[in-house]
This record gives structure tokens, sequence and C-alpha cells, in this order.
């Protein structure tokens, strides 16, 4: 074998490895982290544990479909933590009445779990839909535009609380973070359901392939007749109306809609999504790493906190892990690129 030959060979070696990490490596890495836990305390894989873990990792999850799709487009969301907020106070709202009473536990003005979902969504759809129109008509950046965004809906979360949580709902309402179906939490099966249609619209309807072309080149795209503006626009409403229904979700689950709701959530969705293969500069990505990418944050926290490591110390980890994640997407991205 010639010298050329050699380092062709071993260039296309090279280029295989990475491309297999790209597919593989987050799966390797959650069955590790499982593995070293399960070392740790062999109560780490009970079924209580399990579903534990799960439904903590289905409310940011559901947020991180639609994260998939924004980052998909090169865009960002920084806001979805306090339009969950906002979403559920709004909801919240709705269902317990405008009277001084919705502050208390009692469930005398109850409306019903209906109203409040859909005023949830709603909200959030709406949260979407002016963010969309602010990076698309006025051209600012998404960053800047969903990081005003996270303050302002904090803010109104705060004035429509009055600085407090509204708590108290029935019982058909909290069974929406509480109960279970076919003996599996409802969380859980409400983020299987909005994983399972994201990834249909998104790989096989002309809408995601809009999405993918976005990402790839959106110049190109504009020139071959997609209308960019409205994908991007789209993609923030779905996100938004996710962030929505994660906030009446998880009001249920606390009984209580809080003006803290959701801090920090930017960090969890955006991790999952990222660690979970999605490109930072668009284009390359999907559901299905997004979900094994949230389910890998959920057993991390979980297990750092059943070996007594602090919350400070998880955020450290967490965001040691996103920047080697945009380190490798860089690195594999340059070699895609040869």
């Amino acid at each position: 074998m010639t010298t050329e030959q050699e380092h062709r060979s071993v260039g296309s070696w090279g280029r295989g490895a990475v491309a297999f990490l790209e597919r593989f490596g987050i799966l390797i890495f959650l069955v590790l982290l499982i593995v070293f836990f399960y070392s740790q305390n062999n109560r780490f894989l009970s079924q209580r544990n399990i579903f534990n873990i799960l439904t903590e990792v289905s409310i940011y999850g559901v947020i991180a479909v639609g994260m998939t799709y924004v980052i998909l487009t090169a865009g960002i969301d920084l806001s979805v933590g306090s339009v969950l907020a906002f979403a559920a106070m709004c909801g919240a709202v709705i269902a317990k009445g405008a009277s001084e009473d919705r502050f208390s536990s009692g469930s005398n003005v109850d409306t019903g779990w209906a109203a409040a979902m859909a005023t949830a969504c709603m909200v959030g759809l709406v949260a979407g839909w002016i963010h969309g129109l602010a990076t698309t008509k006025l051209k600012v950046p998404p960053f800047v535009v969903t990081l005003g965004g996270m303050t302002v809906w904090r803010g109104a979360t705060l004035v429509l609380g009055k600085g407090g949580p509204i708590s108290g709902f029935d019982d058909s309402y909290r069974m929406w973070g509480k109960g279970e179906l076919w003996g599996v939490p409802v969380p859980i099966v409400v983020f299987a359901i909005v994983a399972i249609l994201g990834h249909i619209v998104l790989r096989y309807t002309p809408f995601g392939r809009k999405v993918y072309a976005v990402g790839c080149n959106r110049e190109a795209a504009r020139l071959v007749g997609v209308n960019t503006d409205r994908v991007i626009t789209s993609v923030y409403v779905i996100v938004g109306l996710l962030s929505g229904l994660a906030g009446f979700l998880l009001s249920a689950r606390l009984s209580s809609a809080e003006a803290v709701a959701g801090e920090m959530f930017e960090l969890r969705v955006i991790a999952s999504v990222v660690i979970g293969g999605t490109s930072l500069f668009g284009g390359i990505g999907g559901i299905g790493g997004t979900v094994v990418g949230a389910i890998l944050i959920g057993v991390l926290i979980n297990g750092l906190v059943i070996m007594n490591v602090g919350a400070y110390y998880q955020q450290i980890i967490i965001g040691v892990i996103i920047v080697l994640a945009v380190a490798f997407d860089t690195f594999a991205k340059s070699h895609r690129s040869r």
C-alpha cells in the first residue's frame, strides 16, 4: 500500500469514526451513565425511580421537541422557561377565577382543566408568534429577541400572580401532572405523543423539509421558493405552544402555578437538543436525538442527586457537557466539509 493510499485509508477511518460517534455516541454515553449510577446505588433502576426521572424529563422534554425545530433553523429561544411560567399562570387564573380566593388552596371557582390547558397553550403560541415576527420582520437576532422575552414574560408572570402562586386545583386538573394512564404517569404519555408527532412532522411532511432547508442554507431555500420568514415564525410558534403545554403540565404536577416556575429550563432544554446531536449551525439533527439528550440530562441530574452532589455543581457539570457537545459538533462539521 502506498503512502497516499495509507493516508486516504486513515482519513476514511477517521471520518467513519466521527460519523459513528455522531450517530451513537450520545446513546453510548447514556448507557455508561446508567451503569455508573446503578453501580453506586442499585435502587437507581427501580421502577419508581425510572418513572421519577421520565416524569421530570417530560416537562422540559416537551419544550425540547419544539426547540429542536428552532435550532434546526439556526435559531435559539432563551425565553422558554419564562413563557412556561406566564402561560401556566394565565391558565391557572382561568381555572381559579379572578377573585382573590384563587391564591388559596380551595377549589371553589374551578372552570376545568380544558380551559386552563387551552389558555396556557394559546398564551405560549402568541408569545412564540411575537418572537417569530420580531425576528423576521424587525430583523432582530433571535438571541436578542428571546433574551428580552425571557425578562418580559417573567415580569408579566410576577405582575399577574402578584408575586405569589395560584394553587389548589381540582382532581381532574392535577391528574395531568400526577395521574397515570395504563400504569404510566400522564406527563410521560404526553411527552411520548408530542415527540412522535414532532418526529413525523419533521421527517415526513413538506414543512419539515422546509425547516431543514432553511437551516442548511436560508438564502438558497428562499431562492427555490420557500417562504423562509413563515417557516422561521412557525418554529417559534411551535416552541411557544409547547412551552405553554409544559407550563400546564408543571402546574398540574405541583398543583400550583408559580412565578419562579421554569427557571433555568432554558439550560436543560438547549442542552437536551444540542447533546442530542442537533447542530447549532442549523440543518442537522432530529427529535430522536433530542429525546435521548433529554433523558440523559434527567439521568445525570437524578444520579447526581442520589450521590448527594449539590445543585450548584449539577449546573457546572451540565454546562461543561454543553460546551463539549458544541465543541464536538464544530469538530464534526469541519470533518464533514472535507
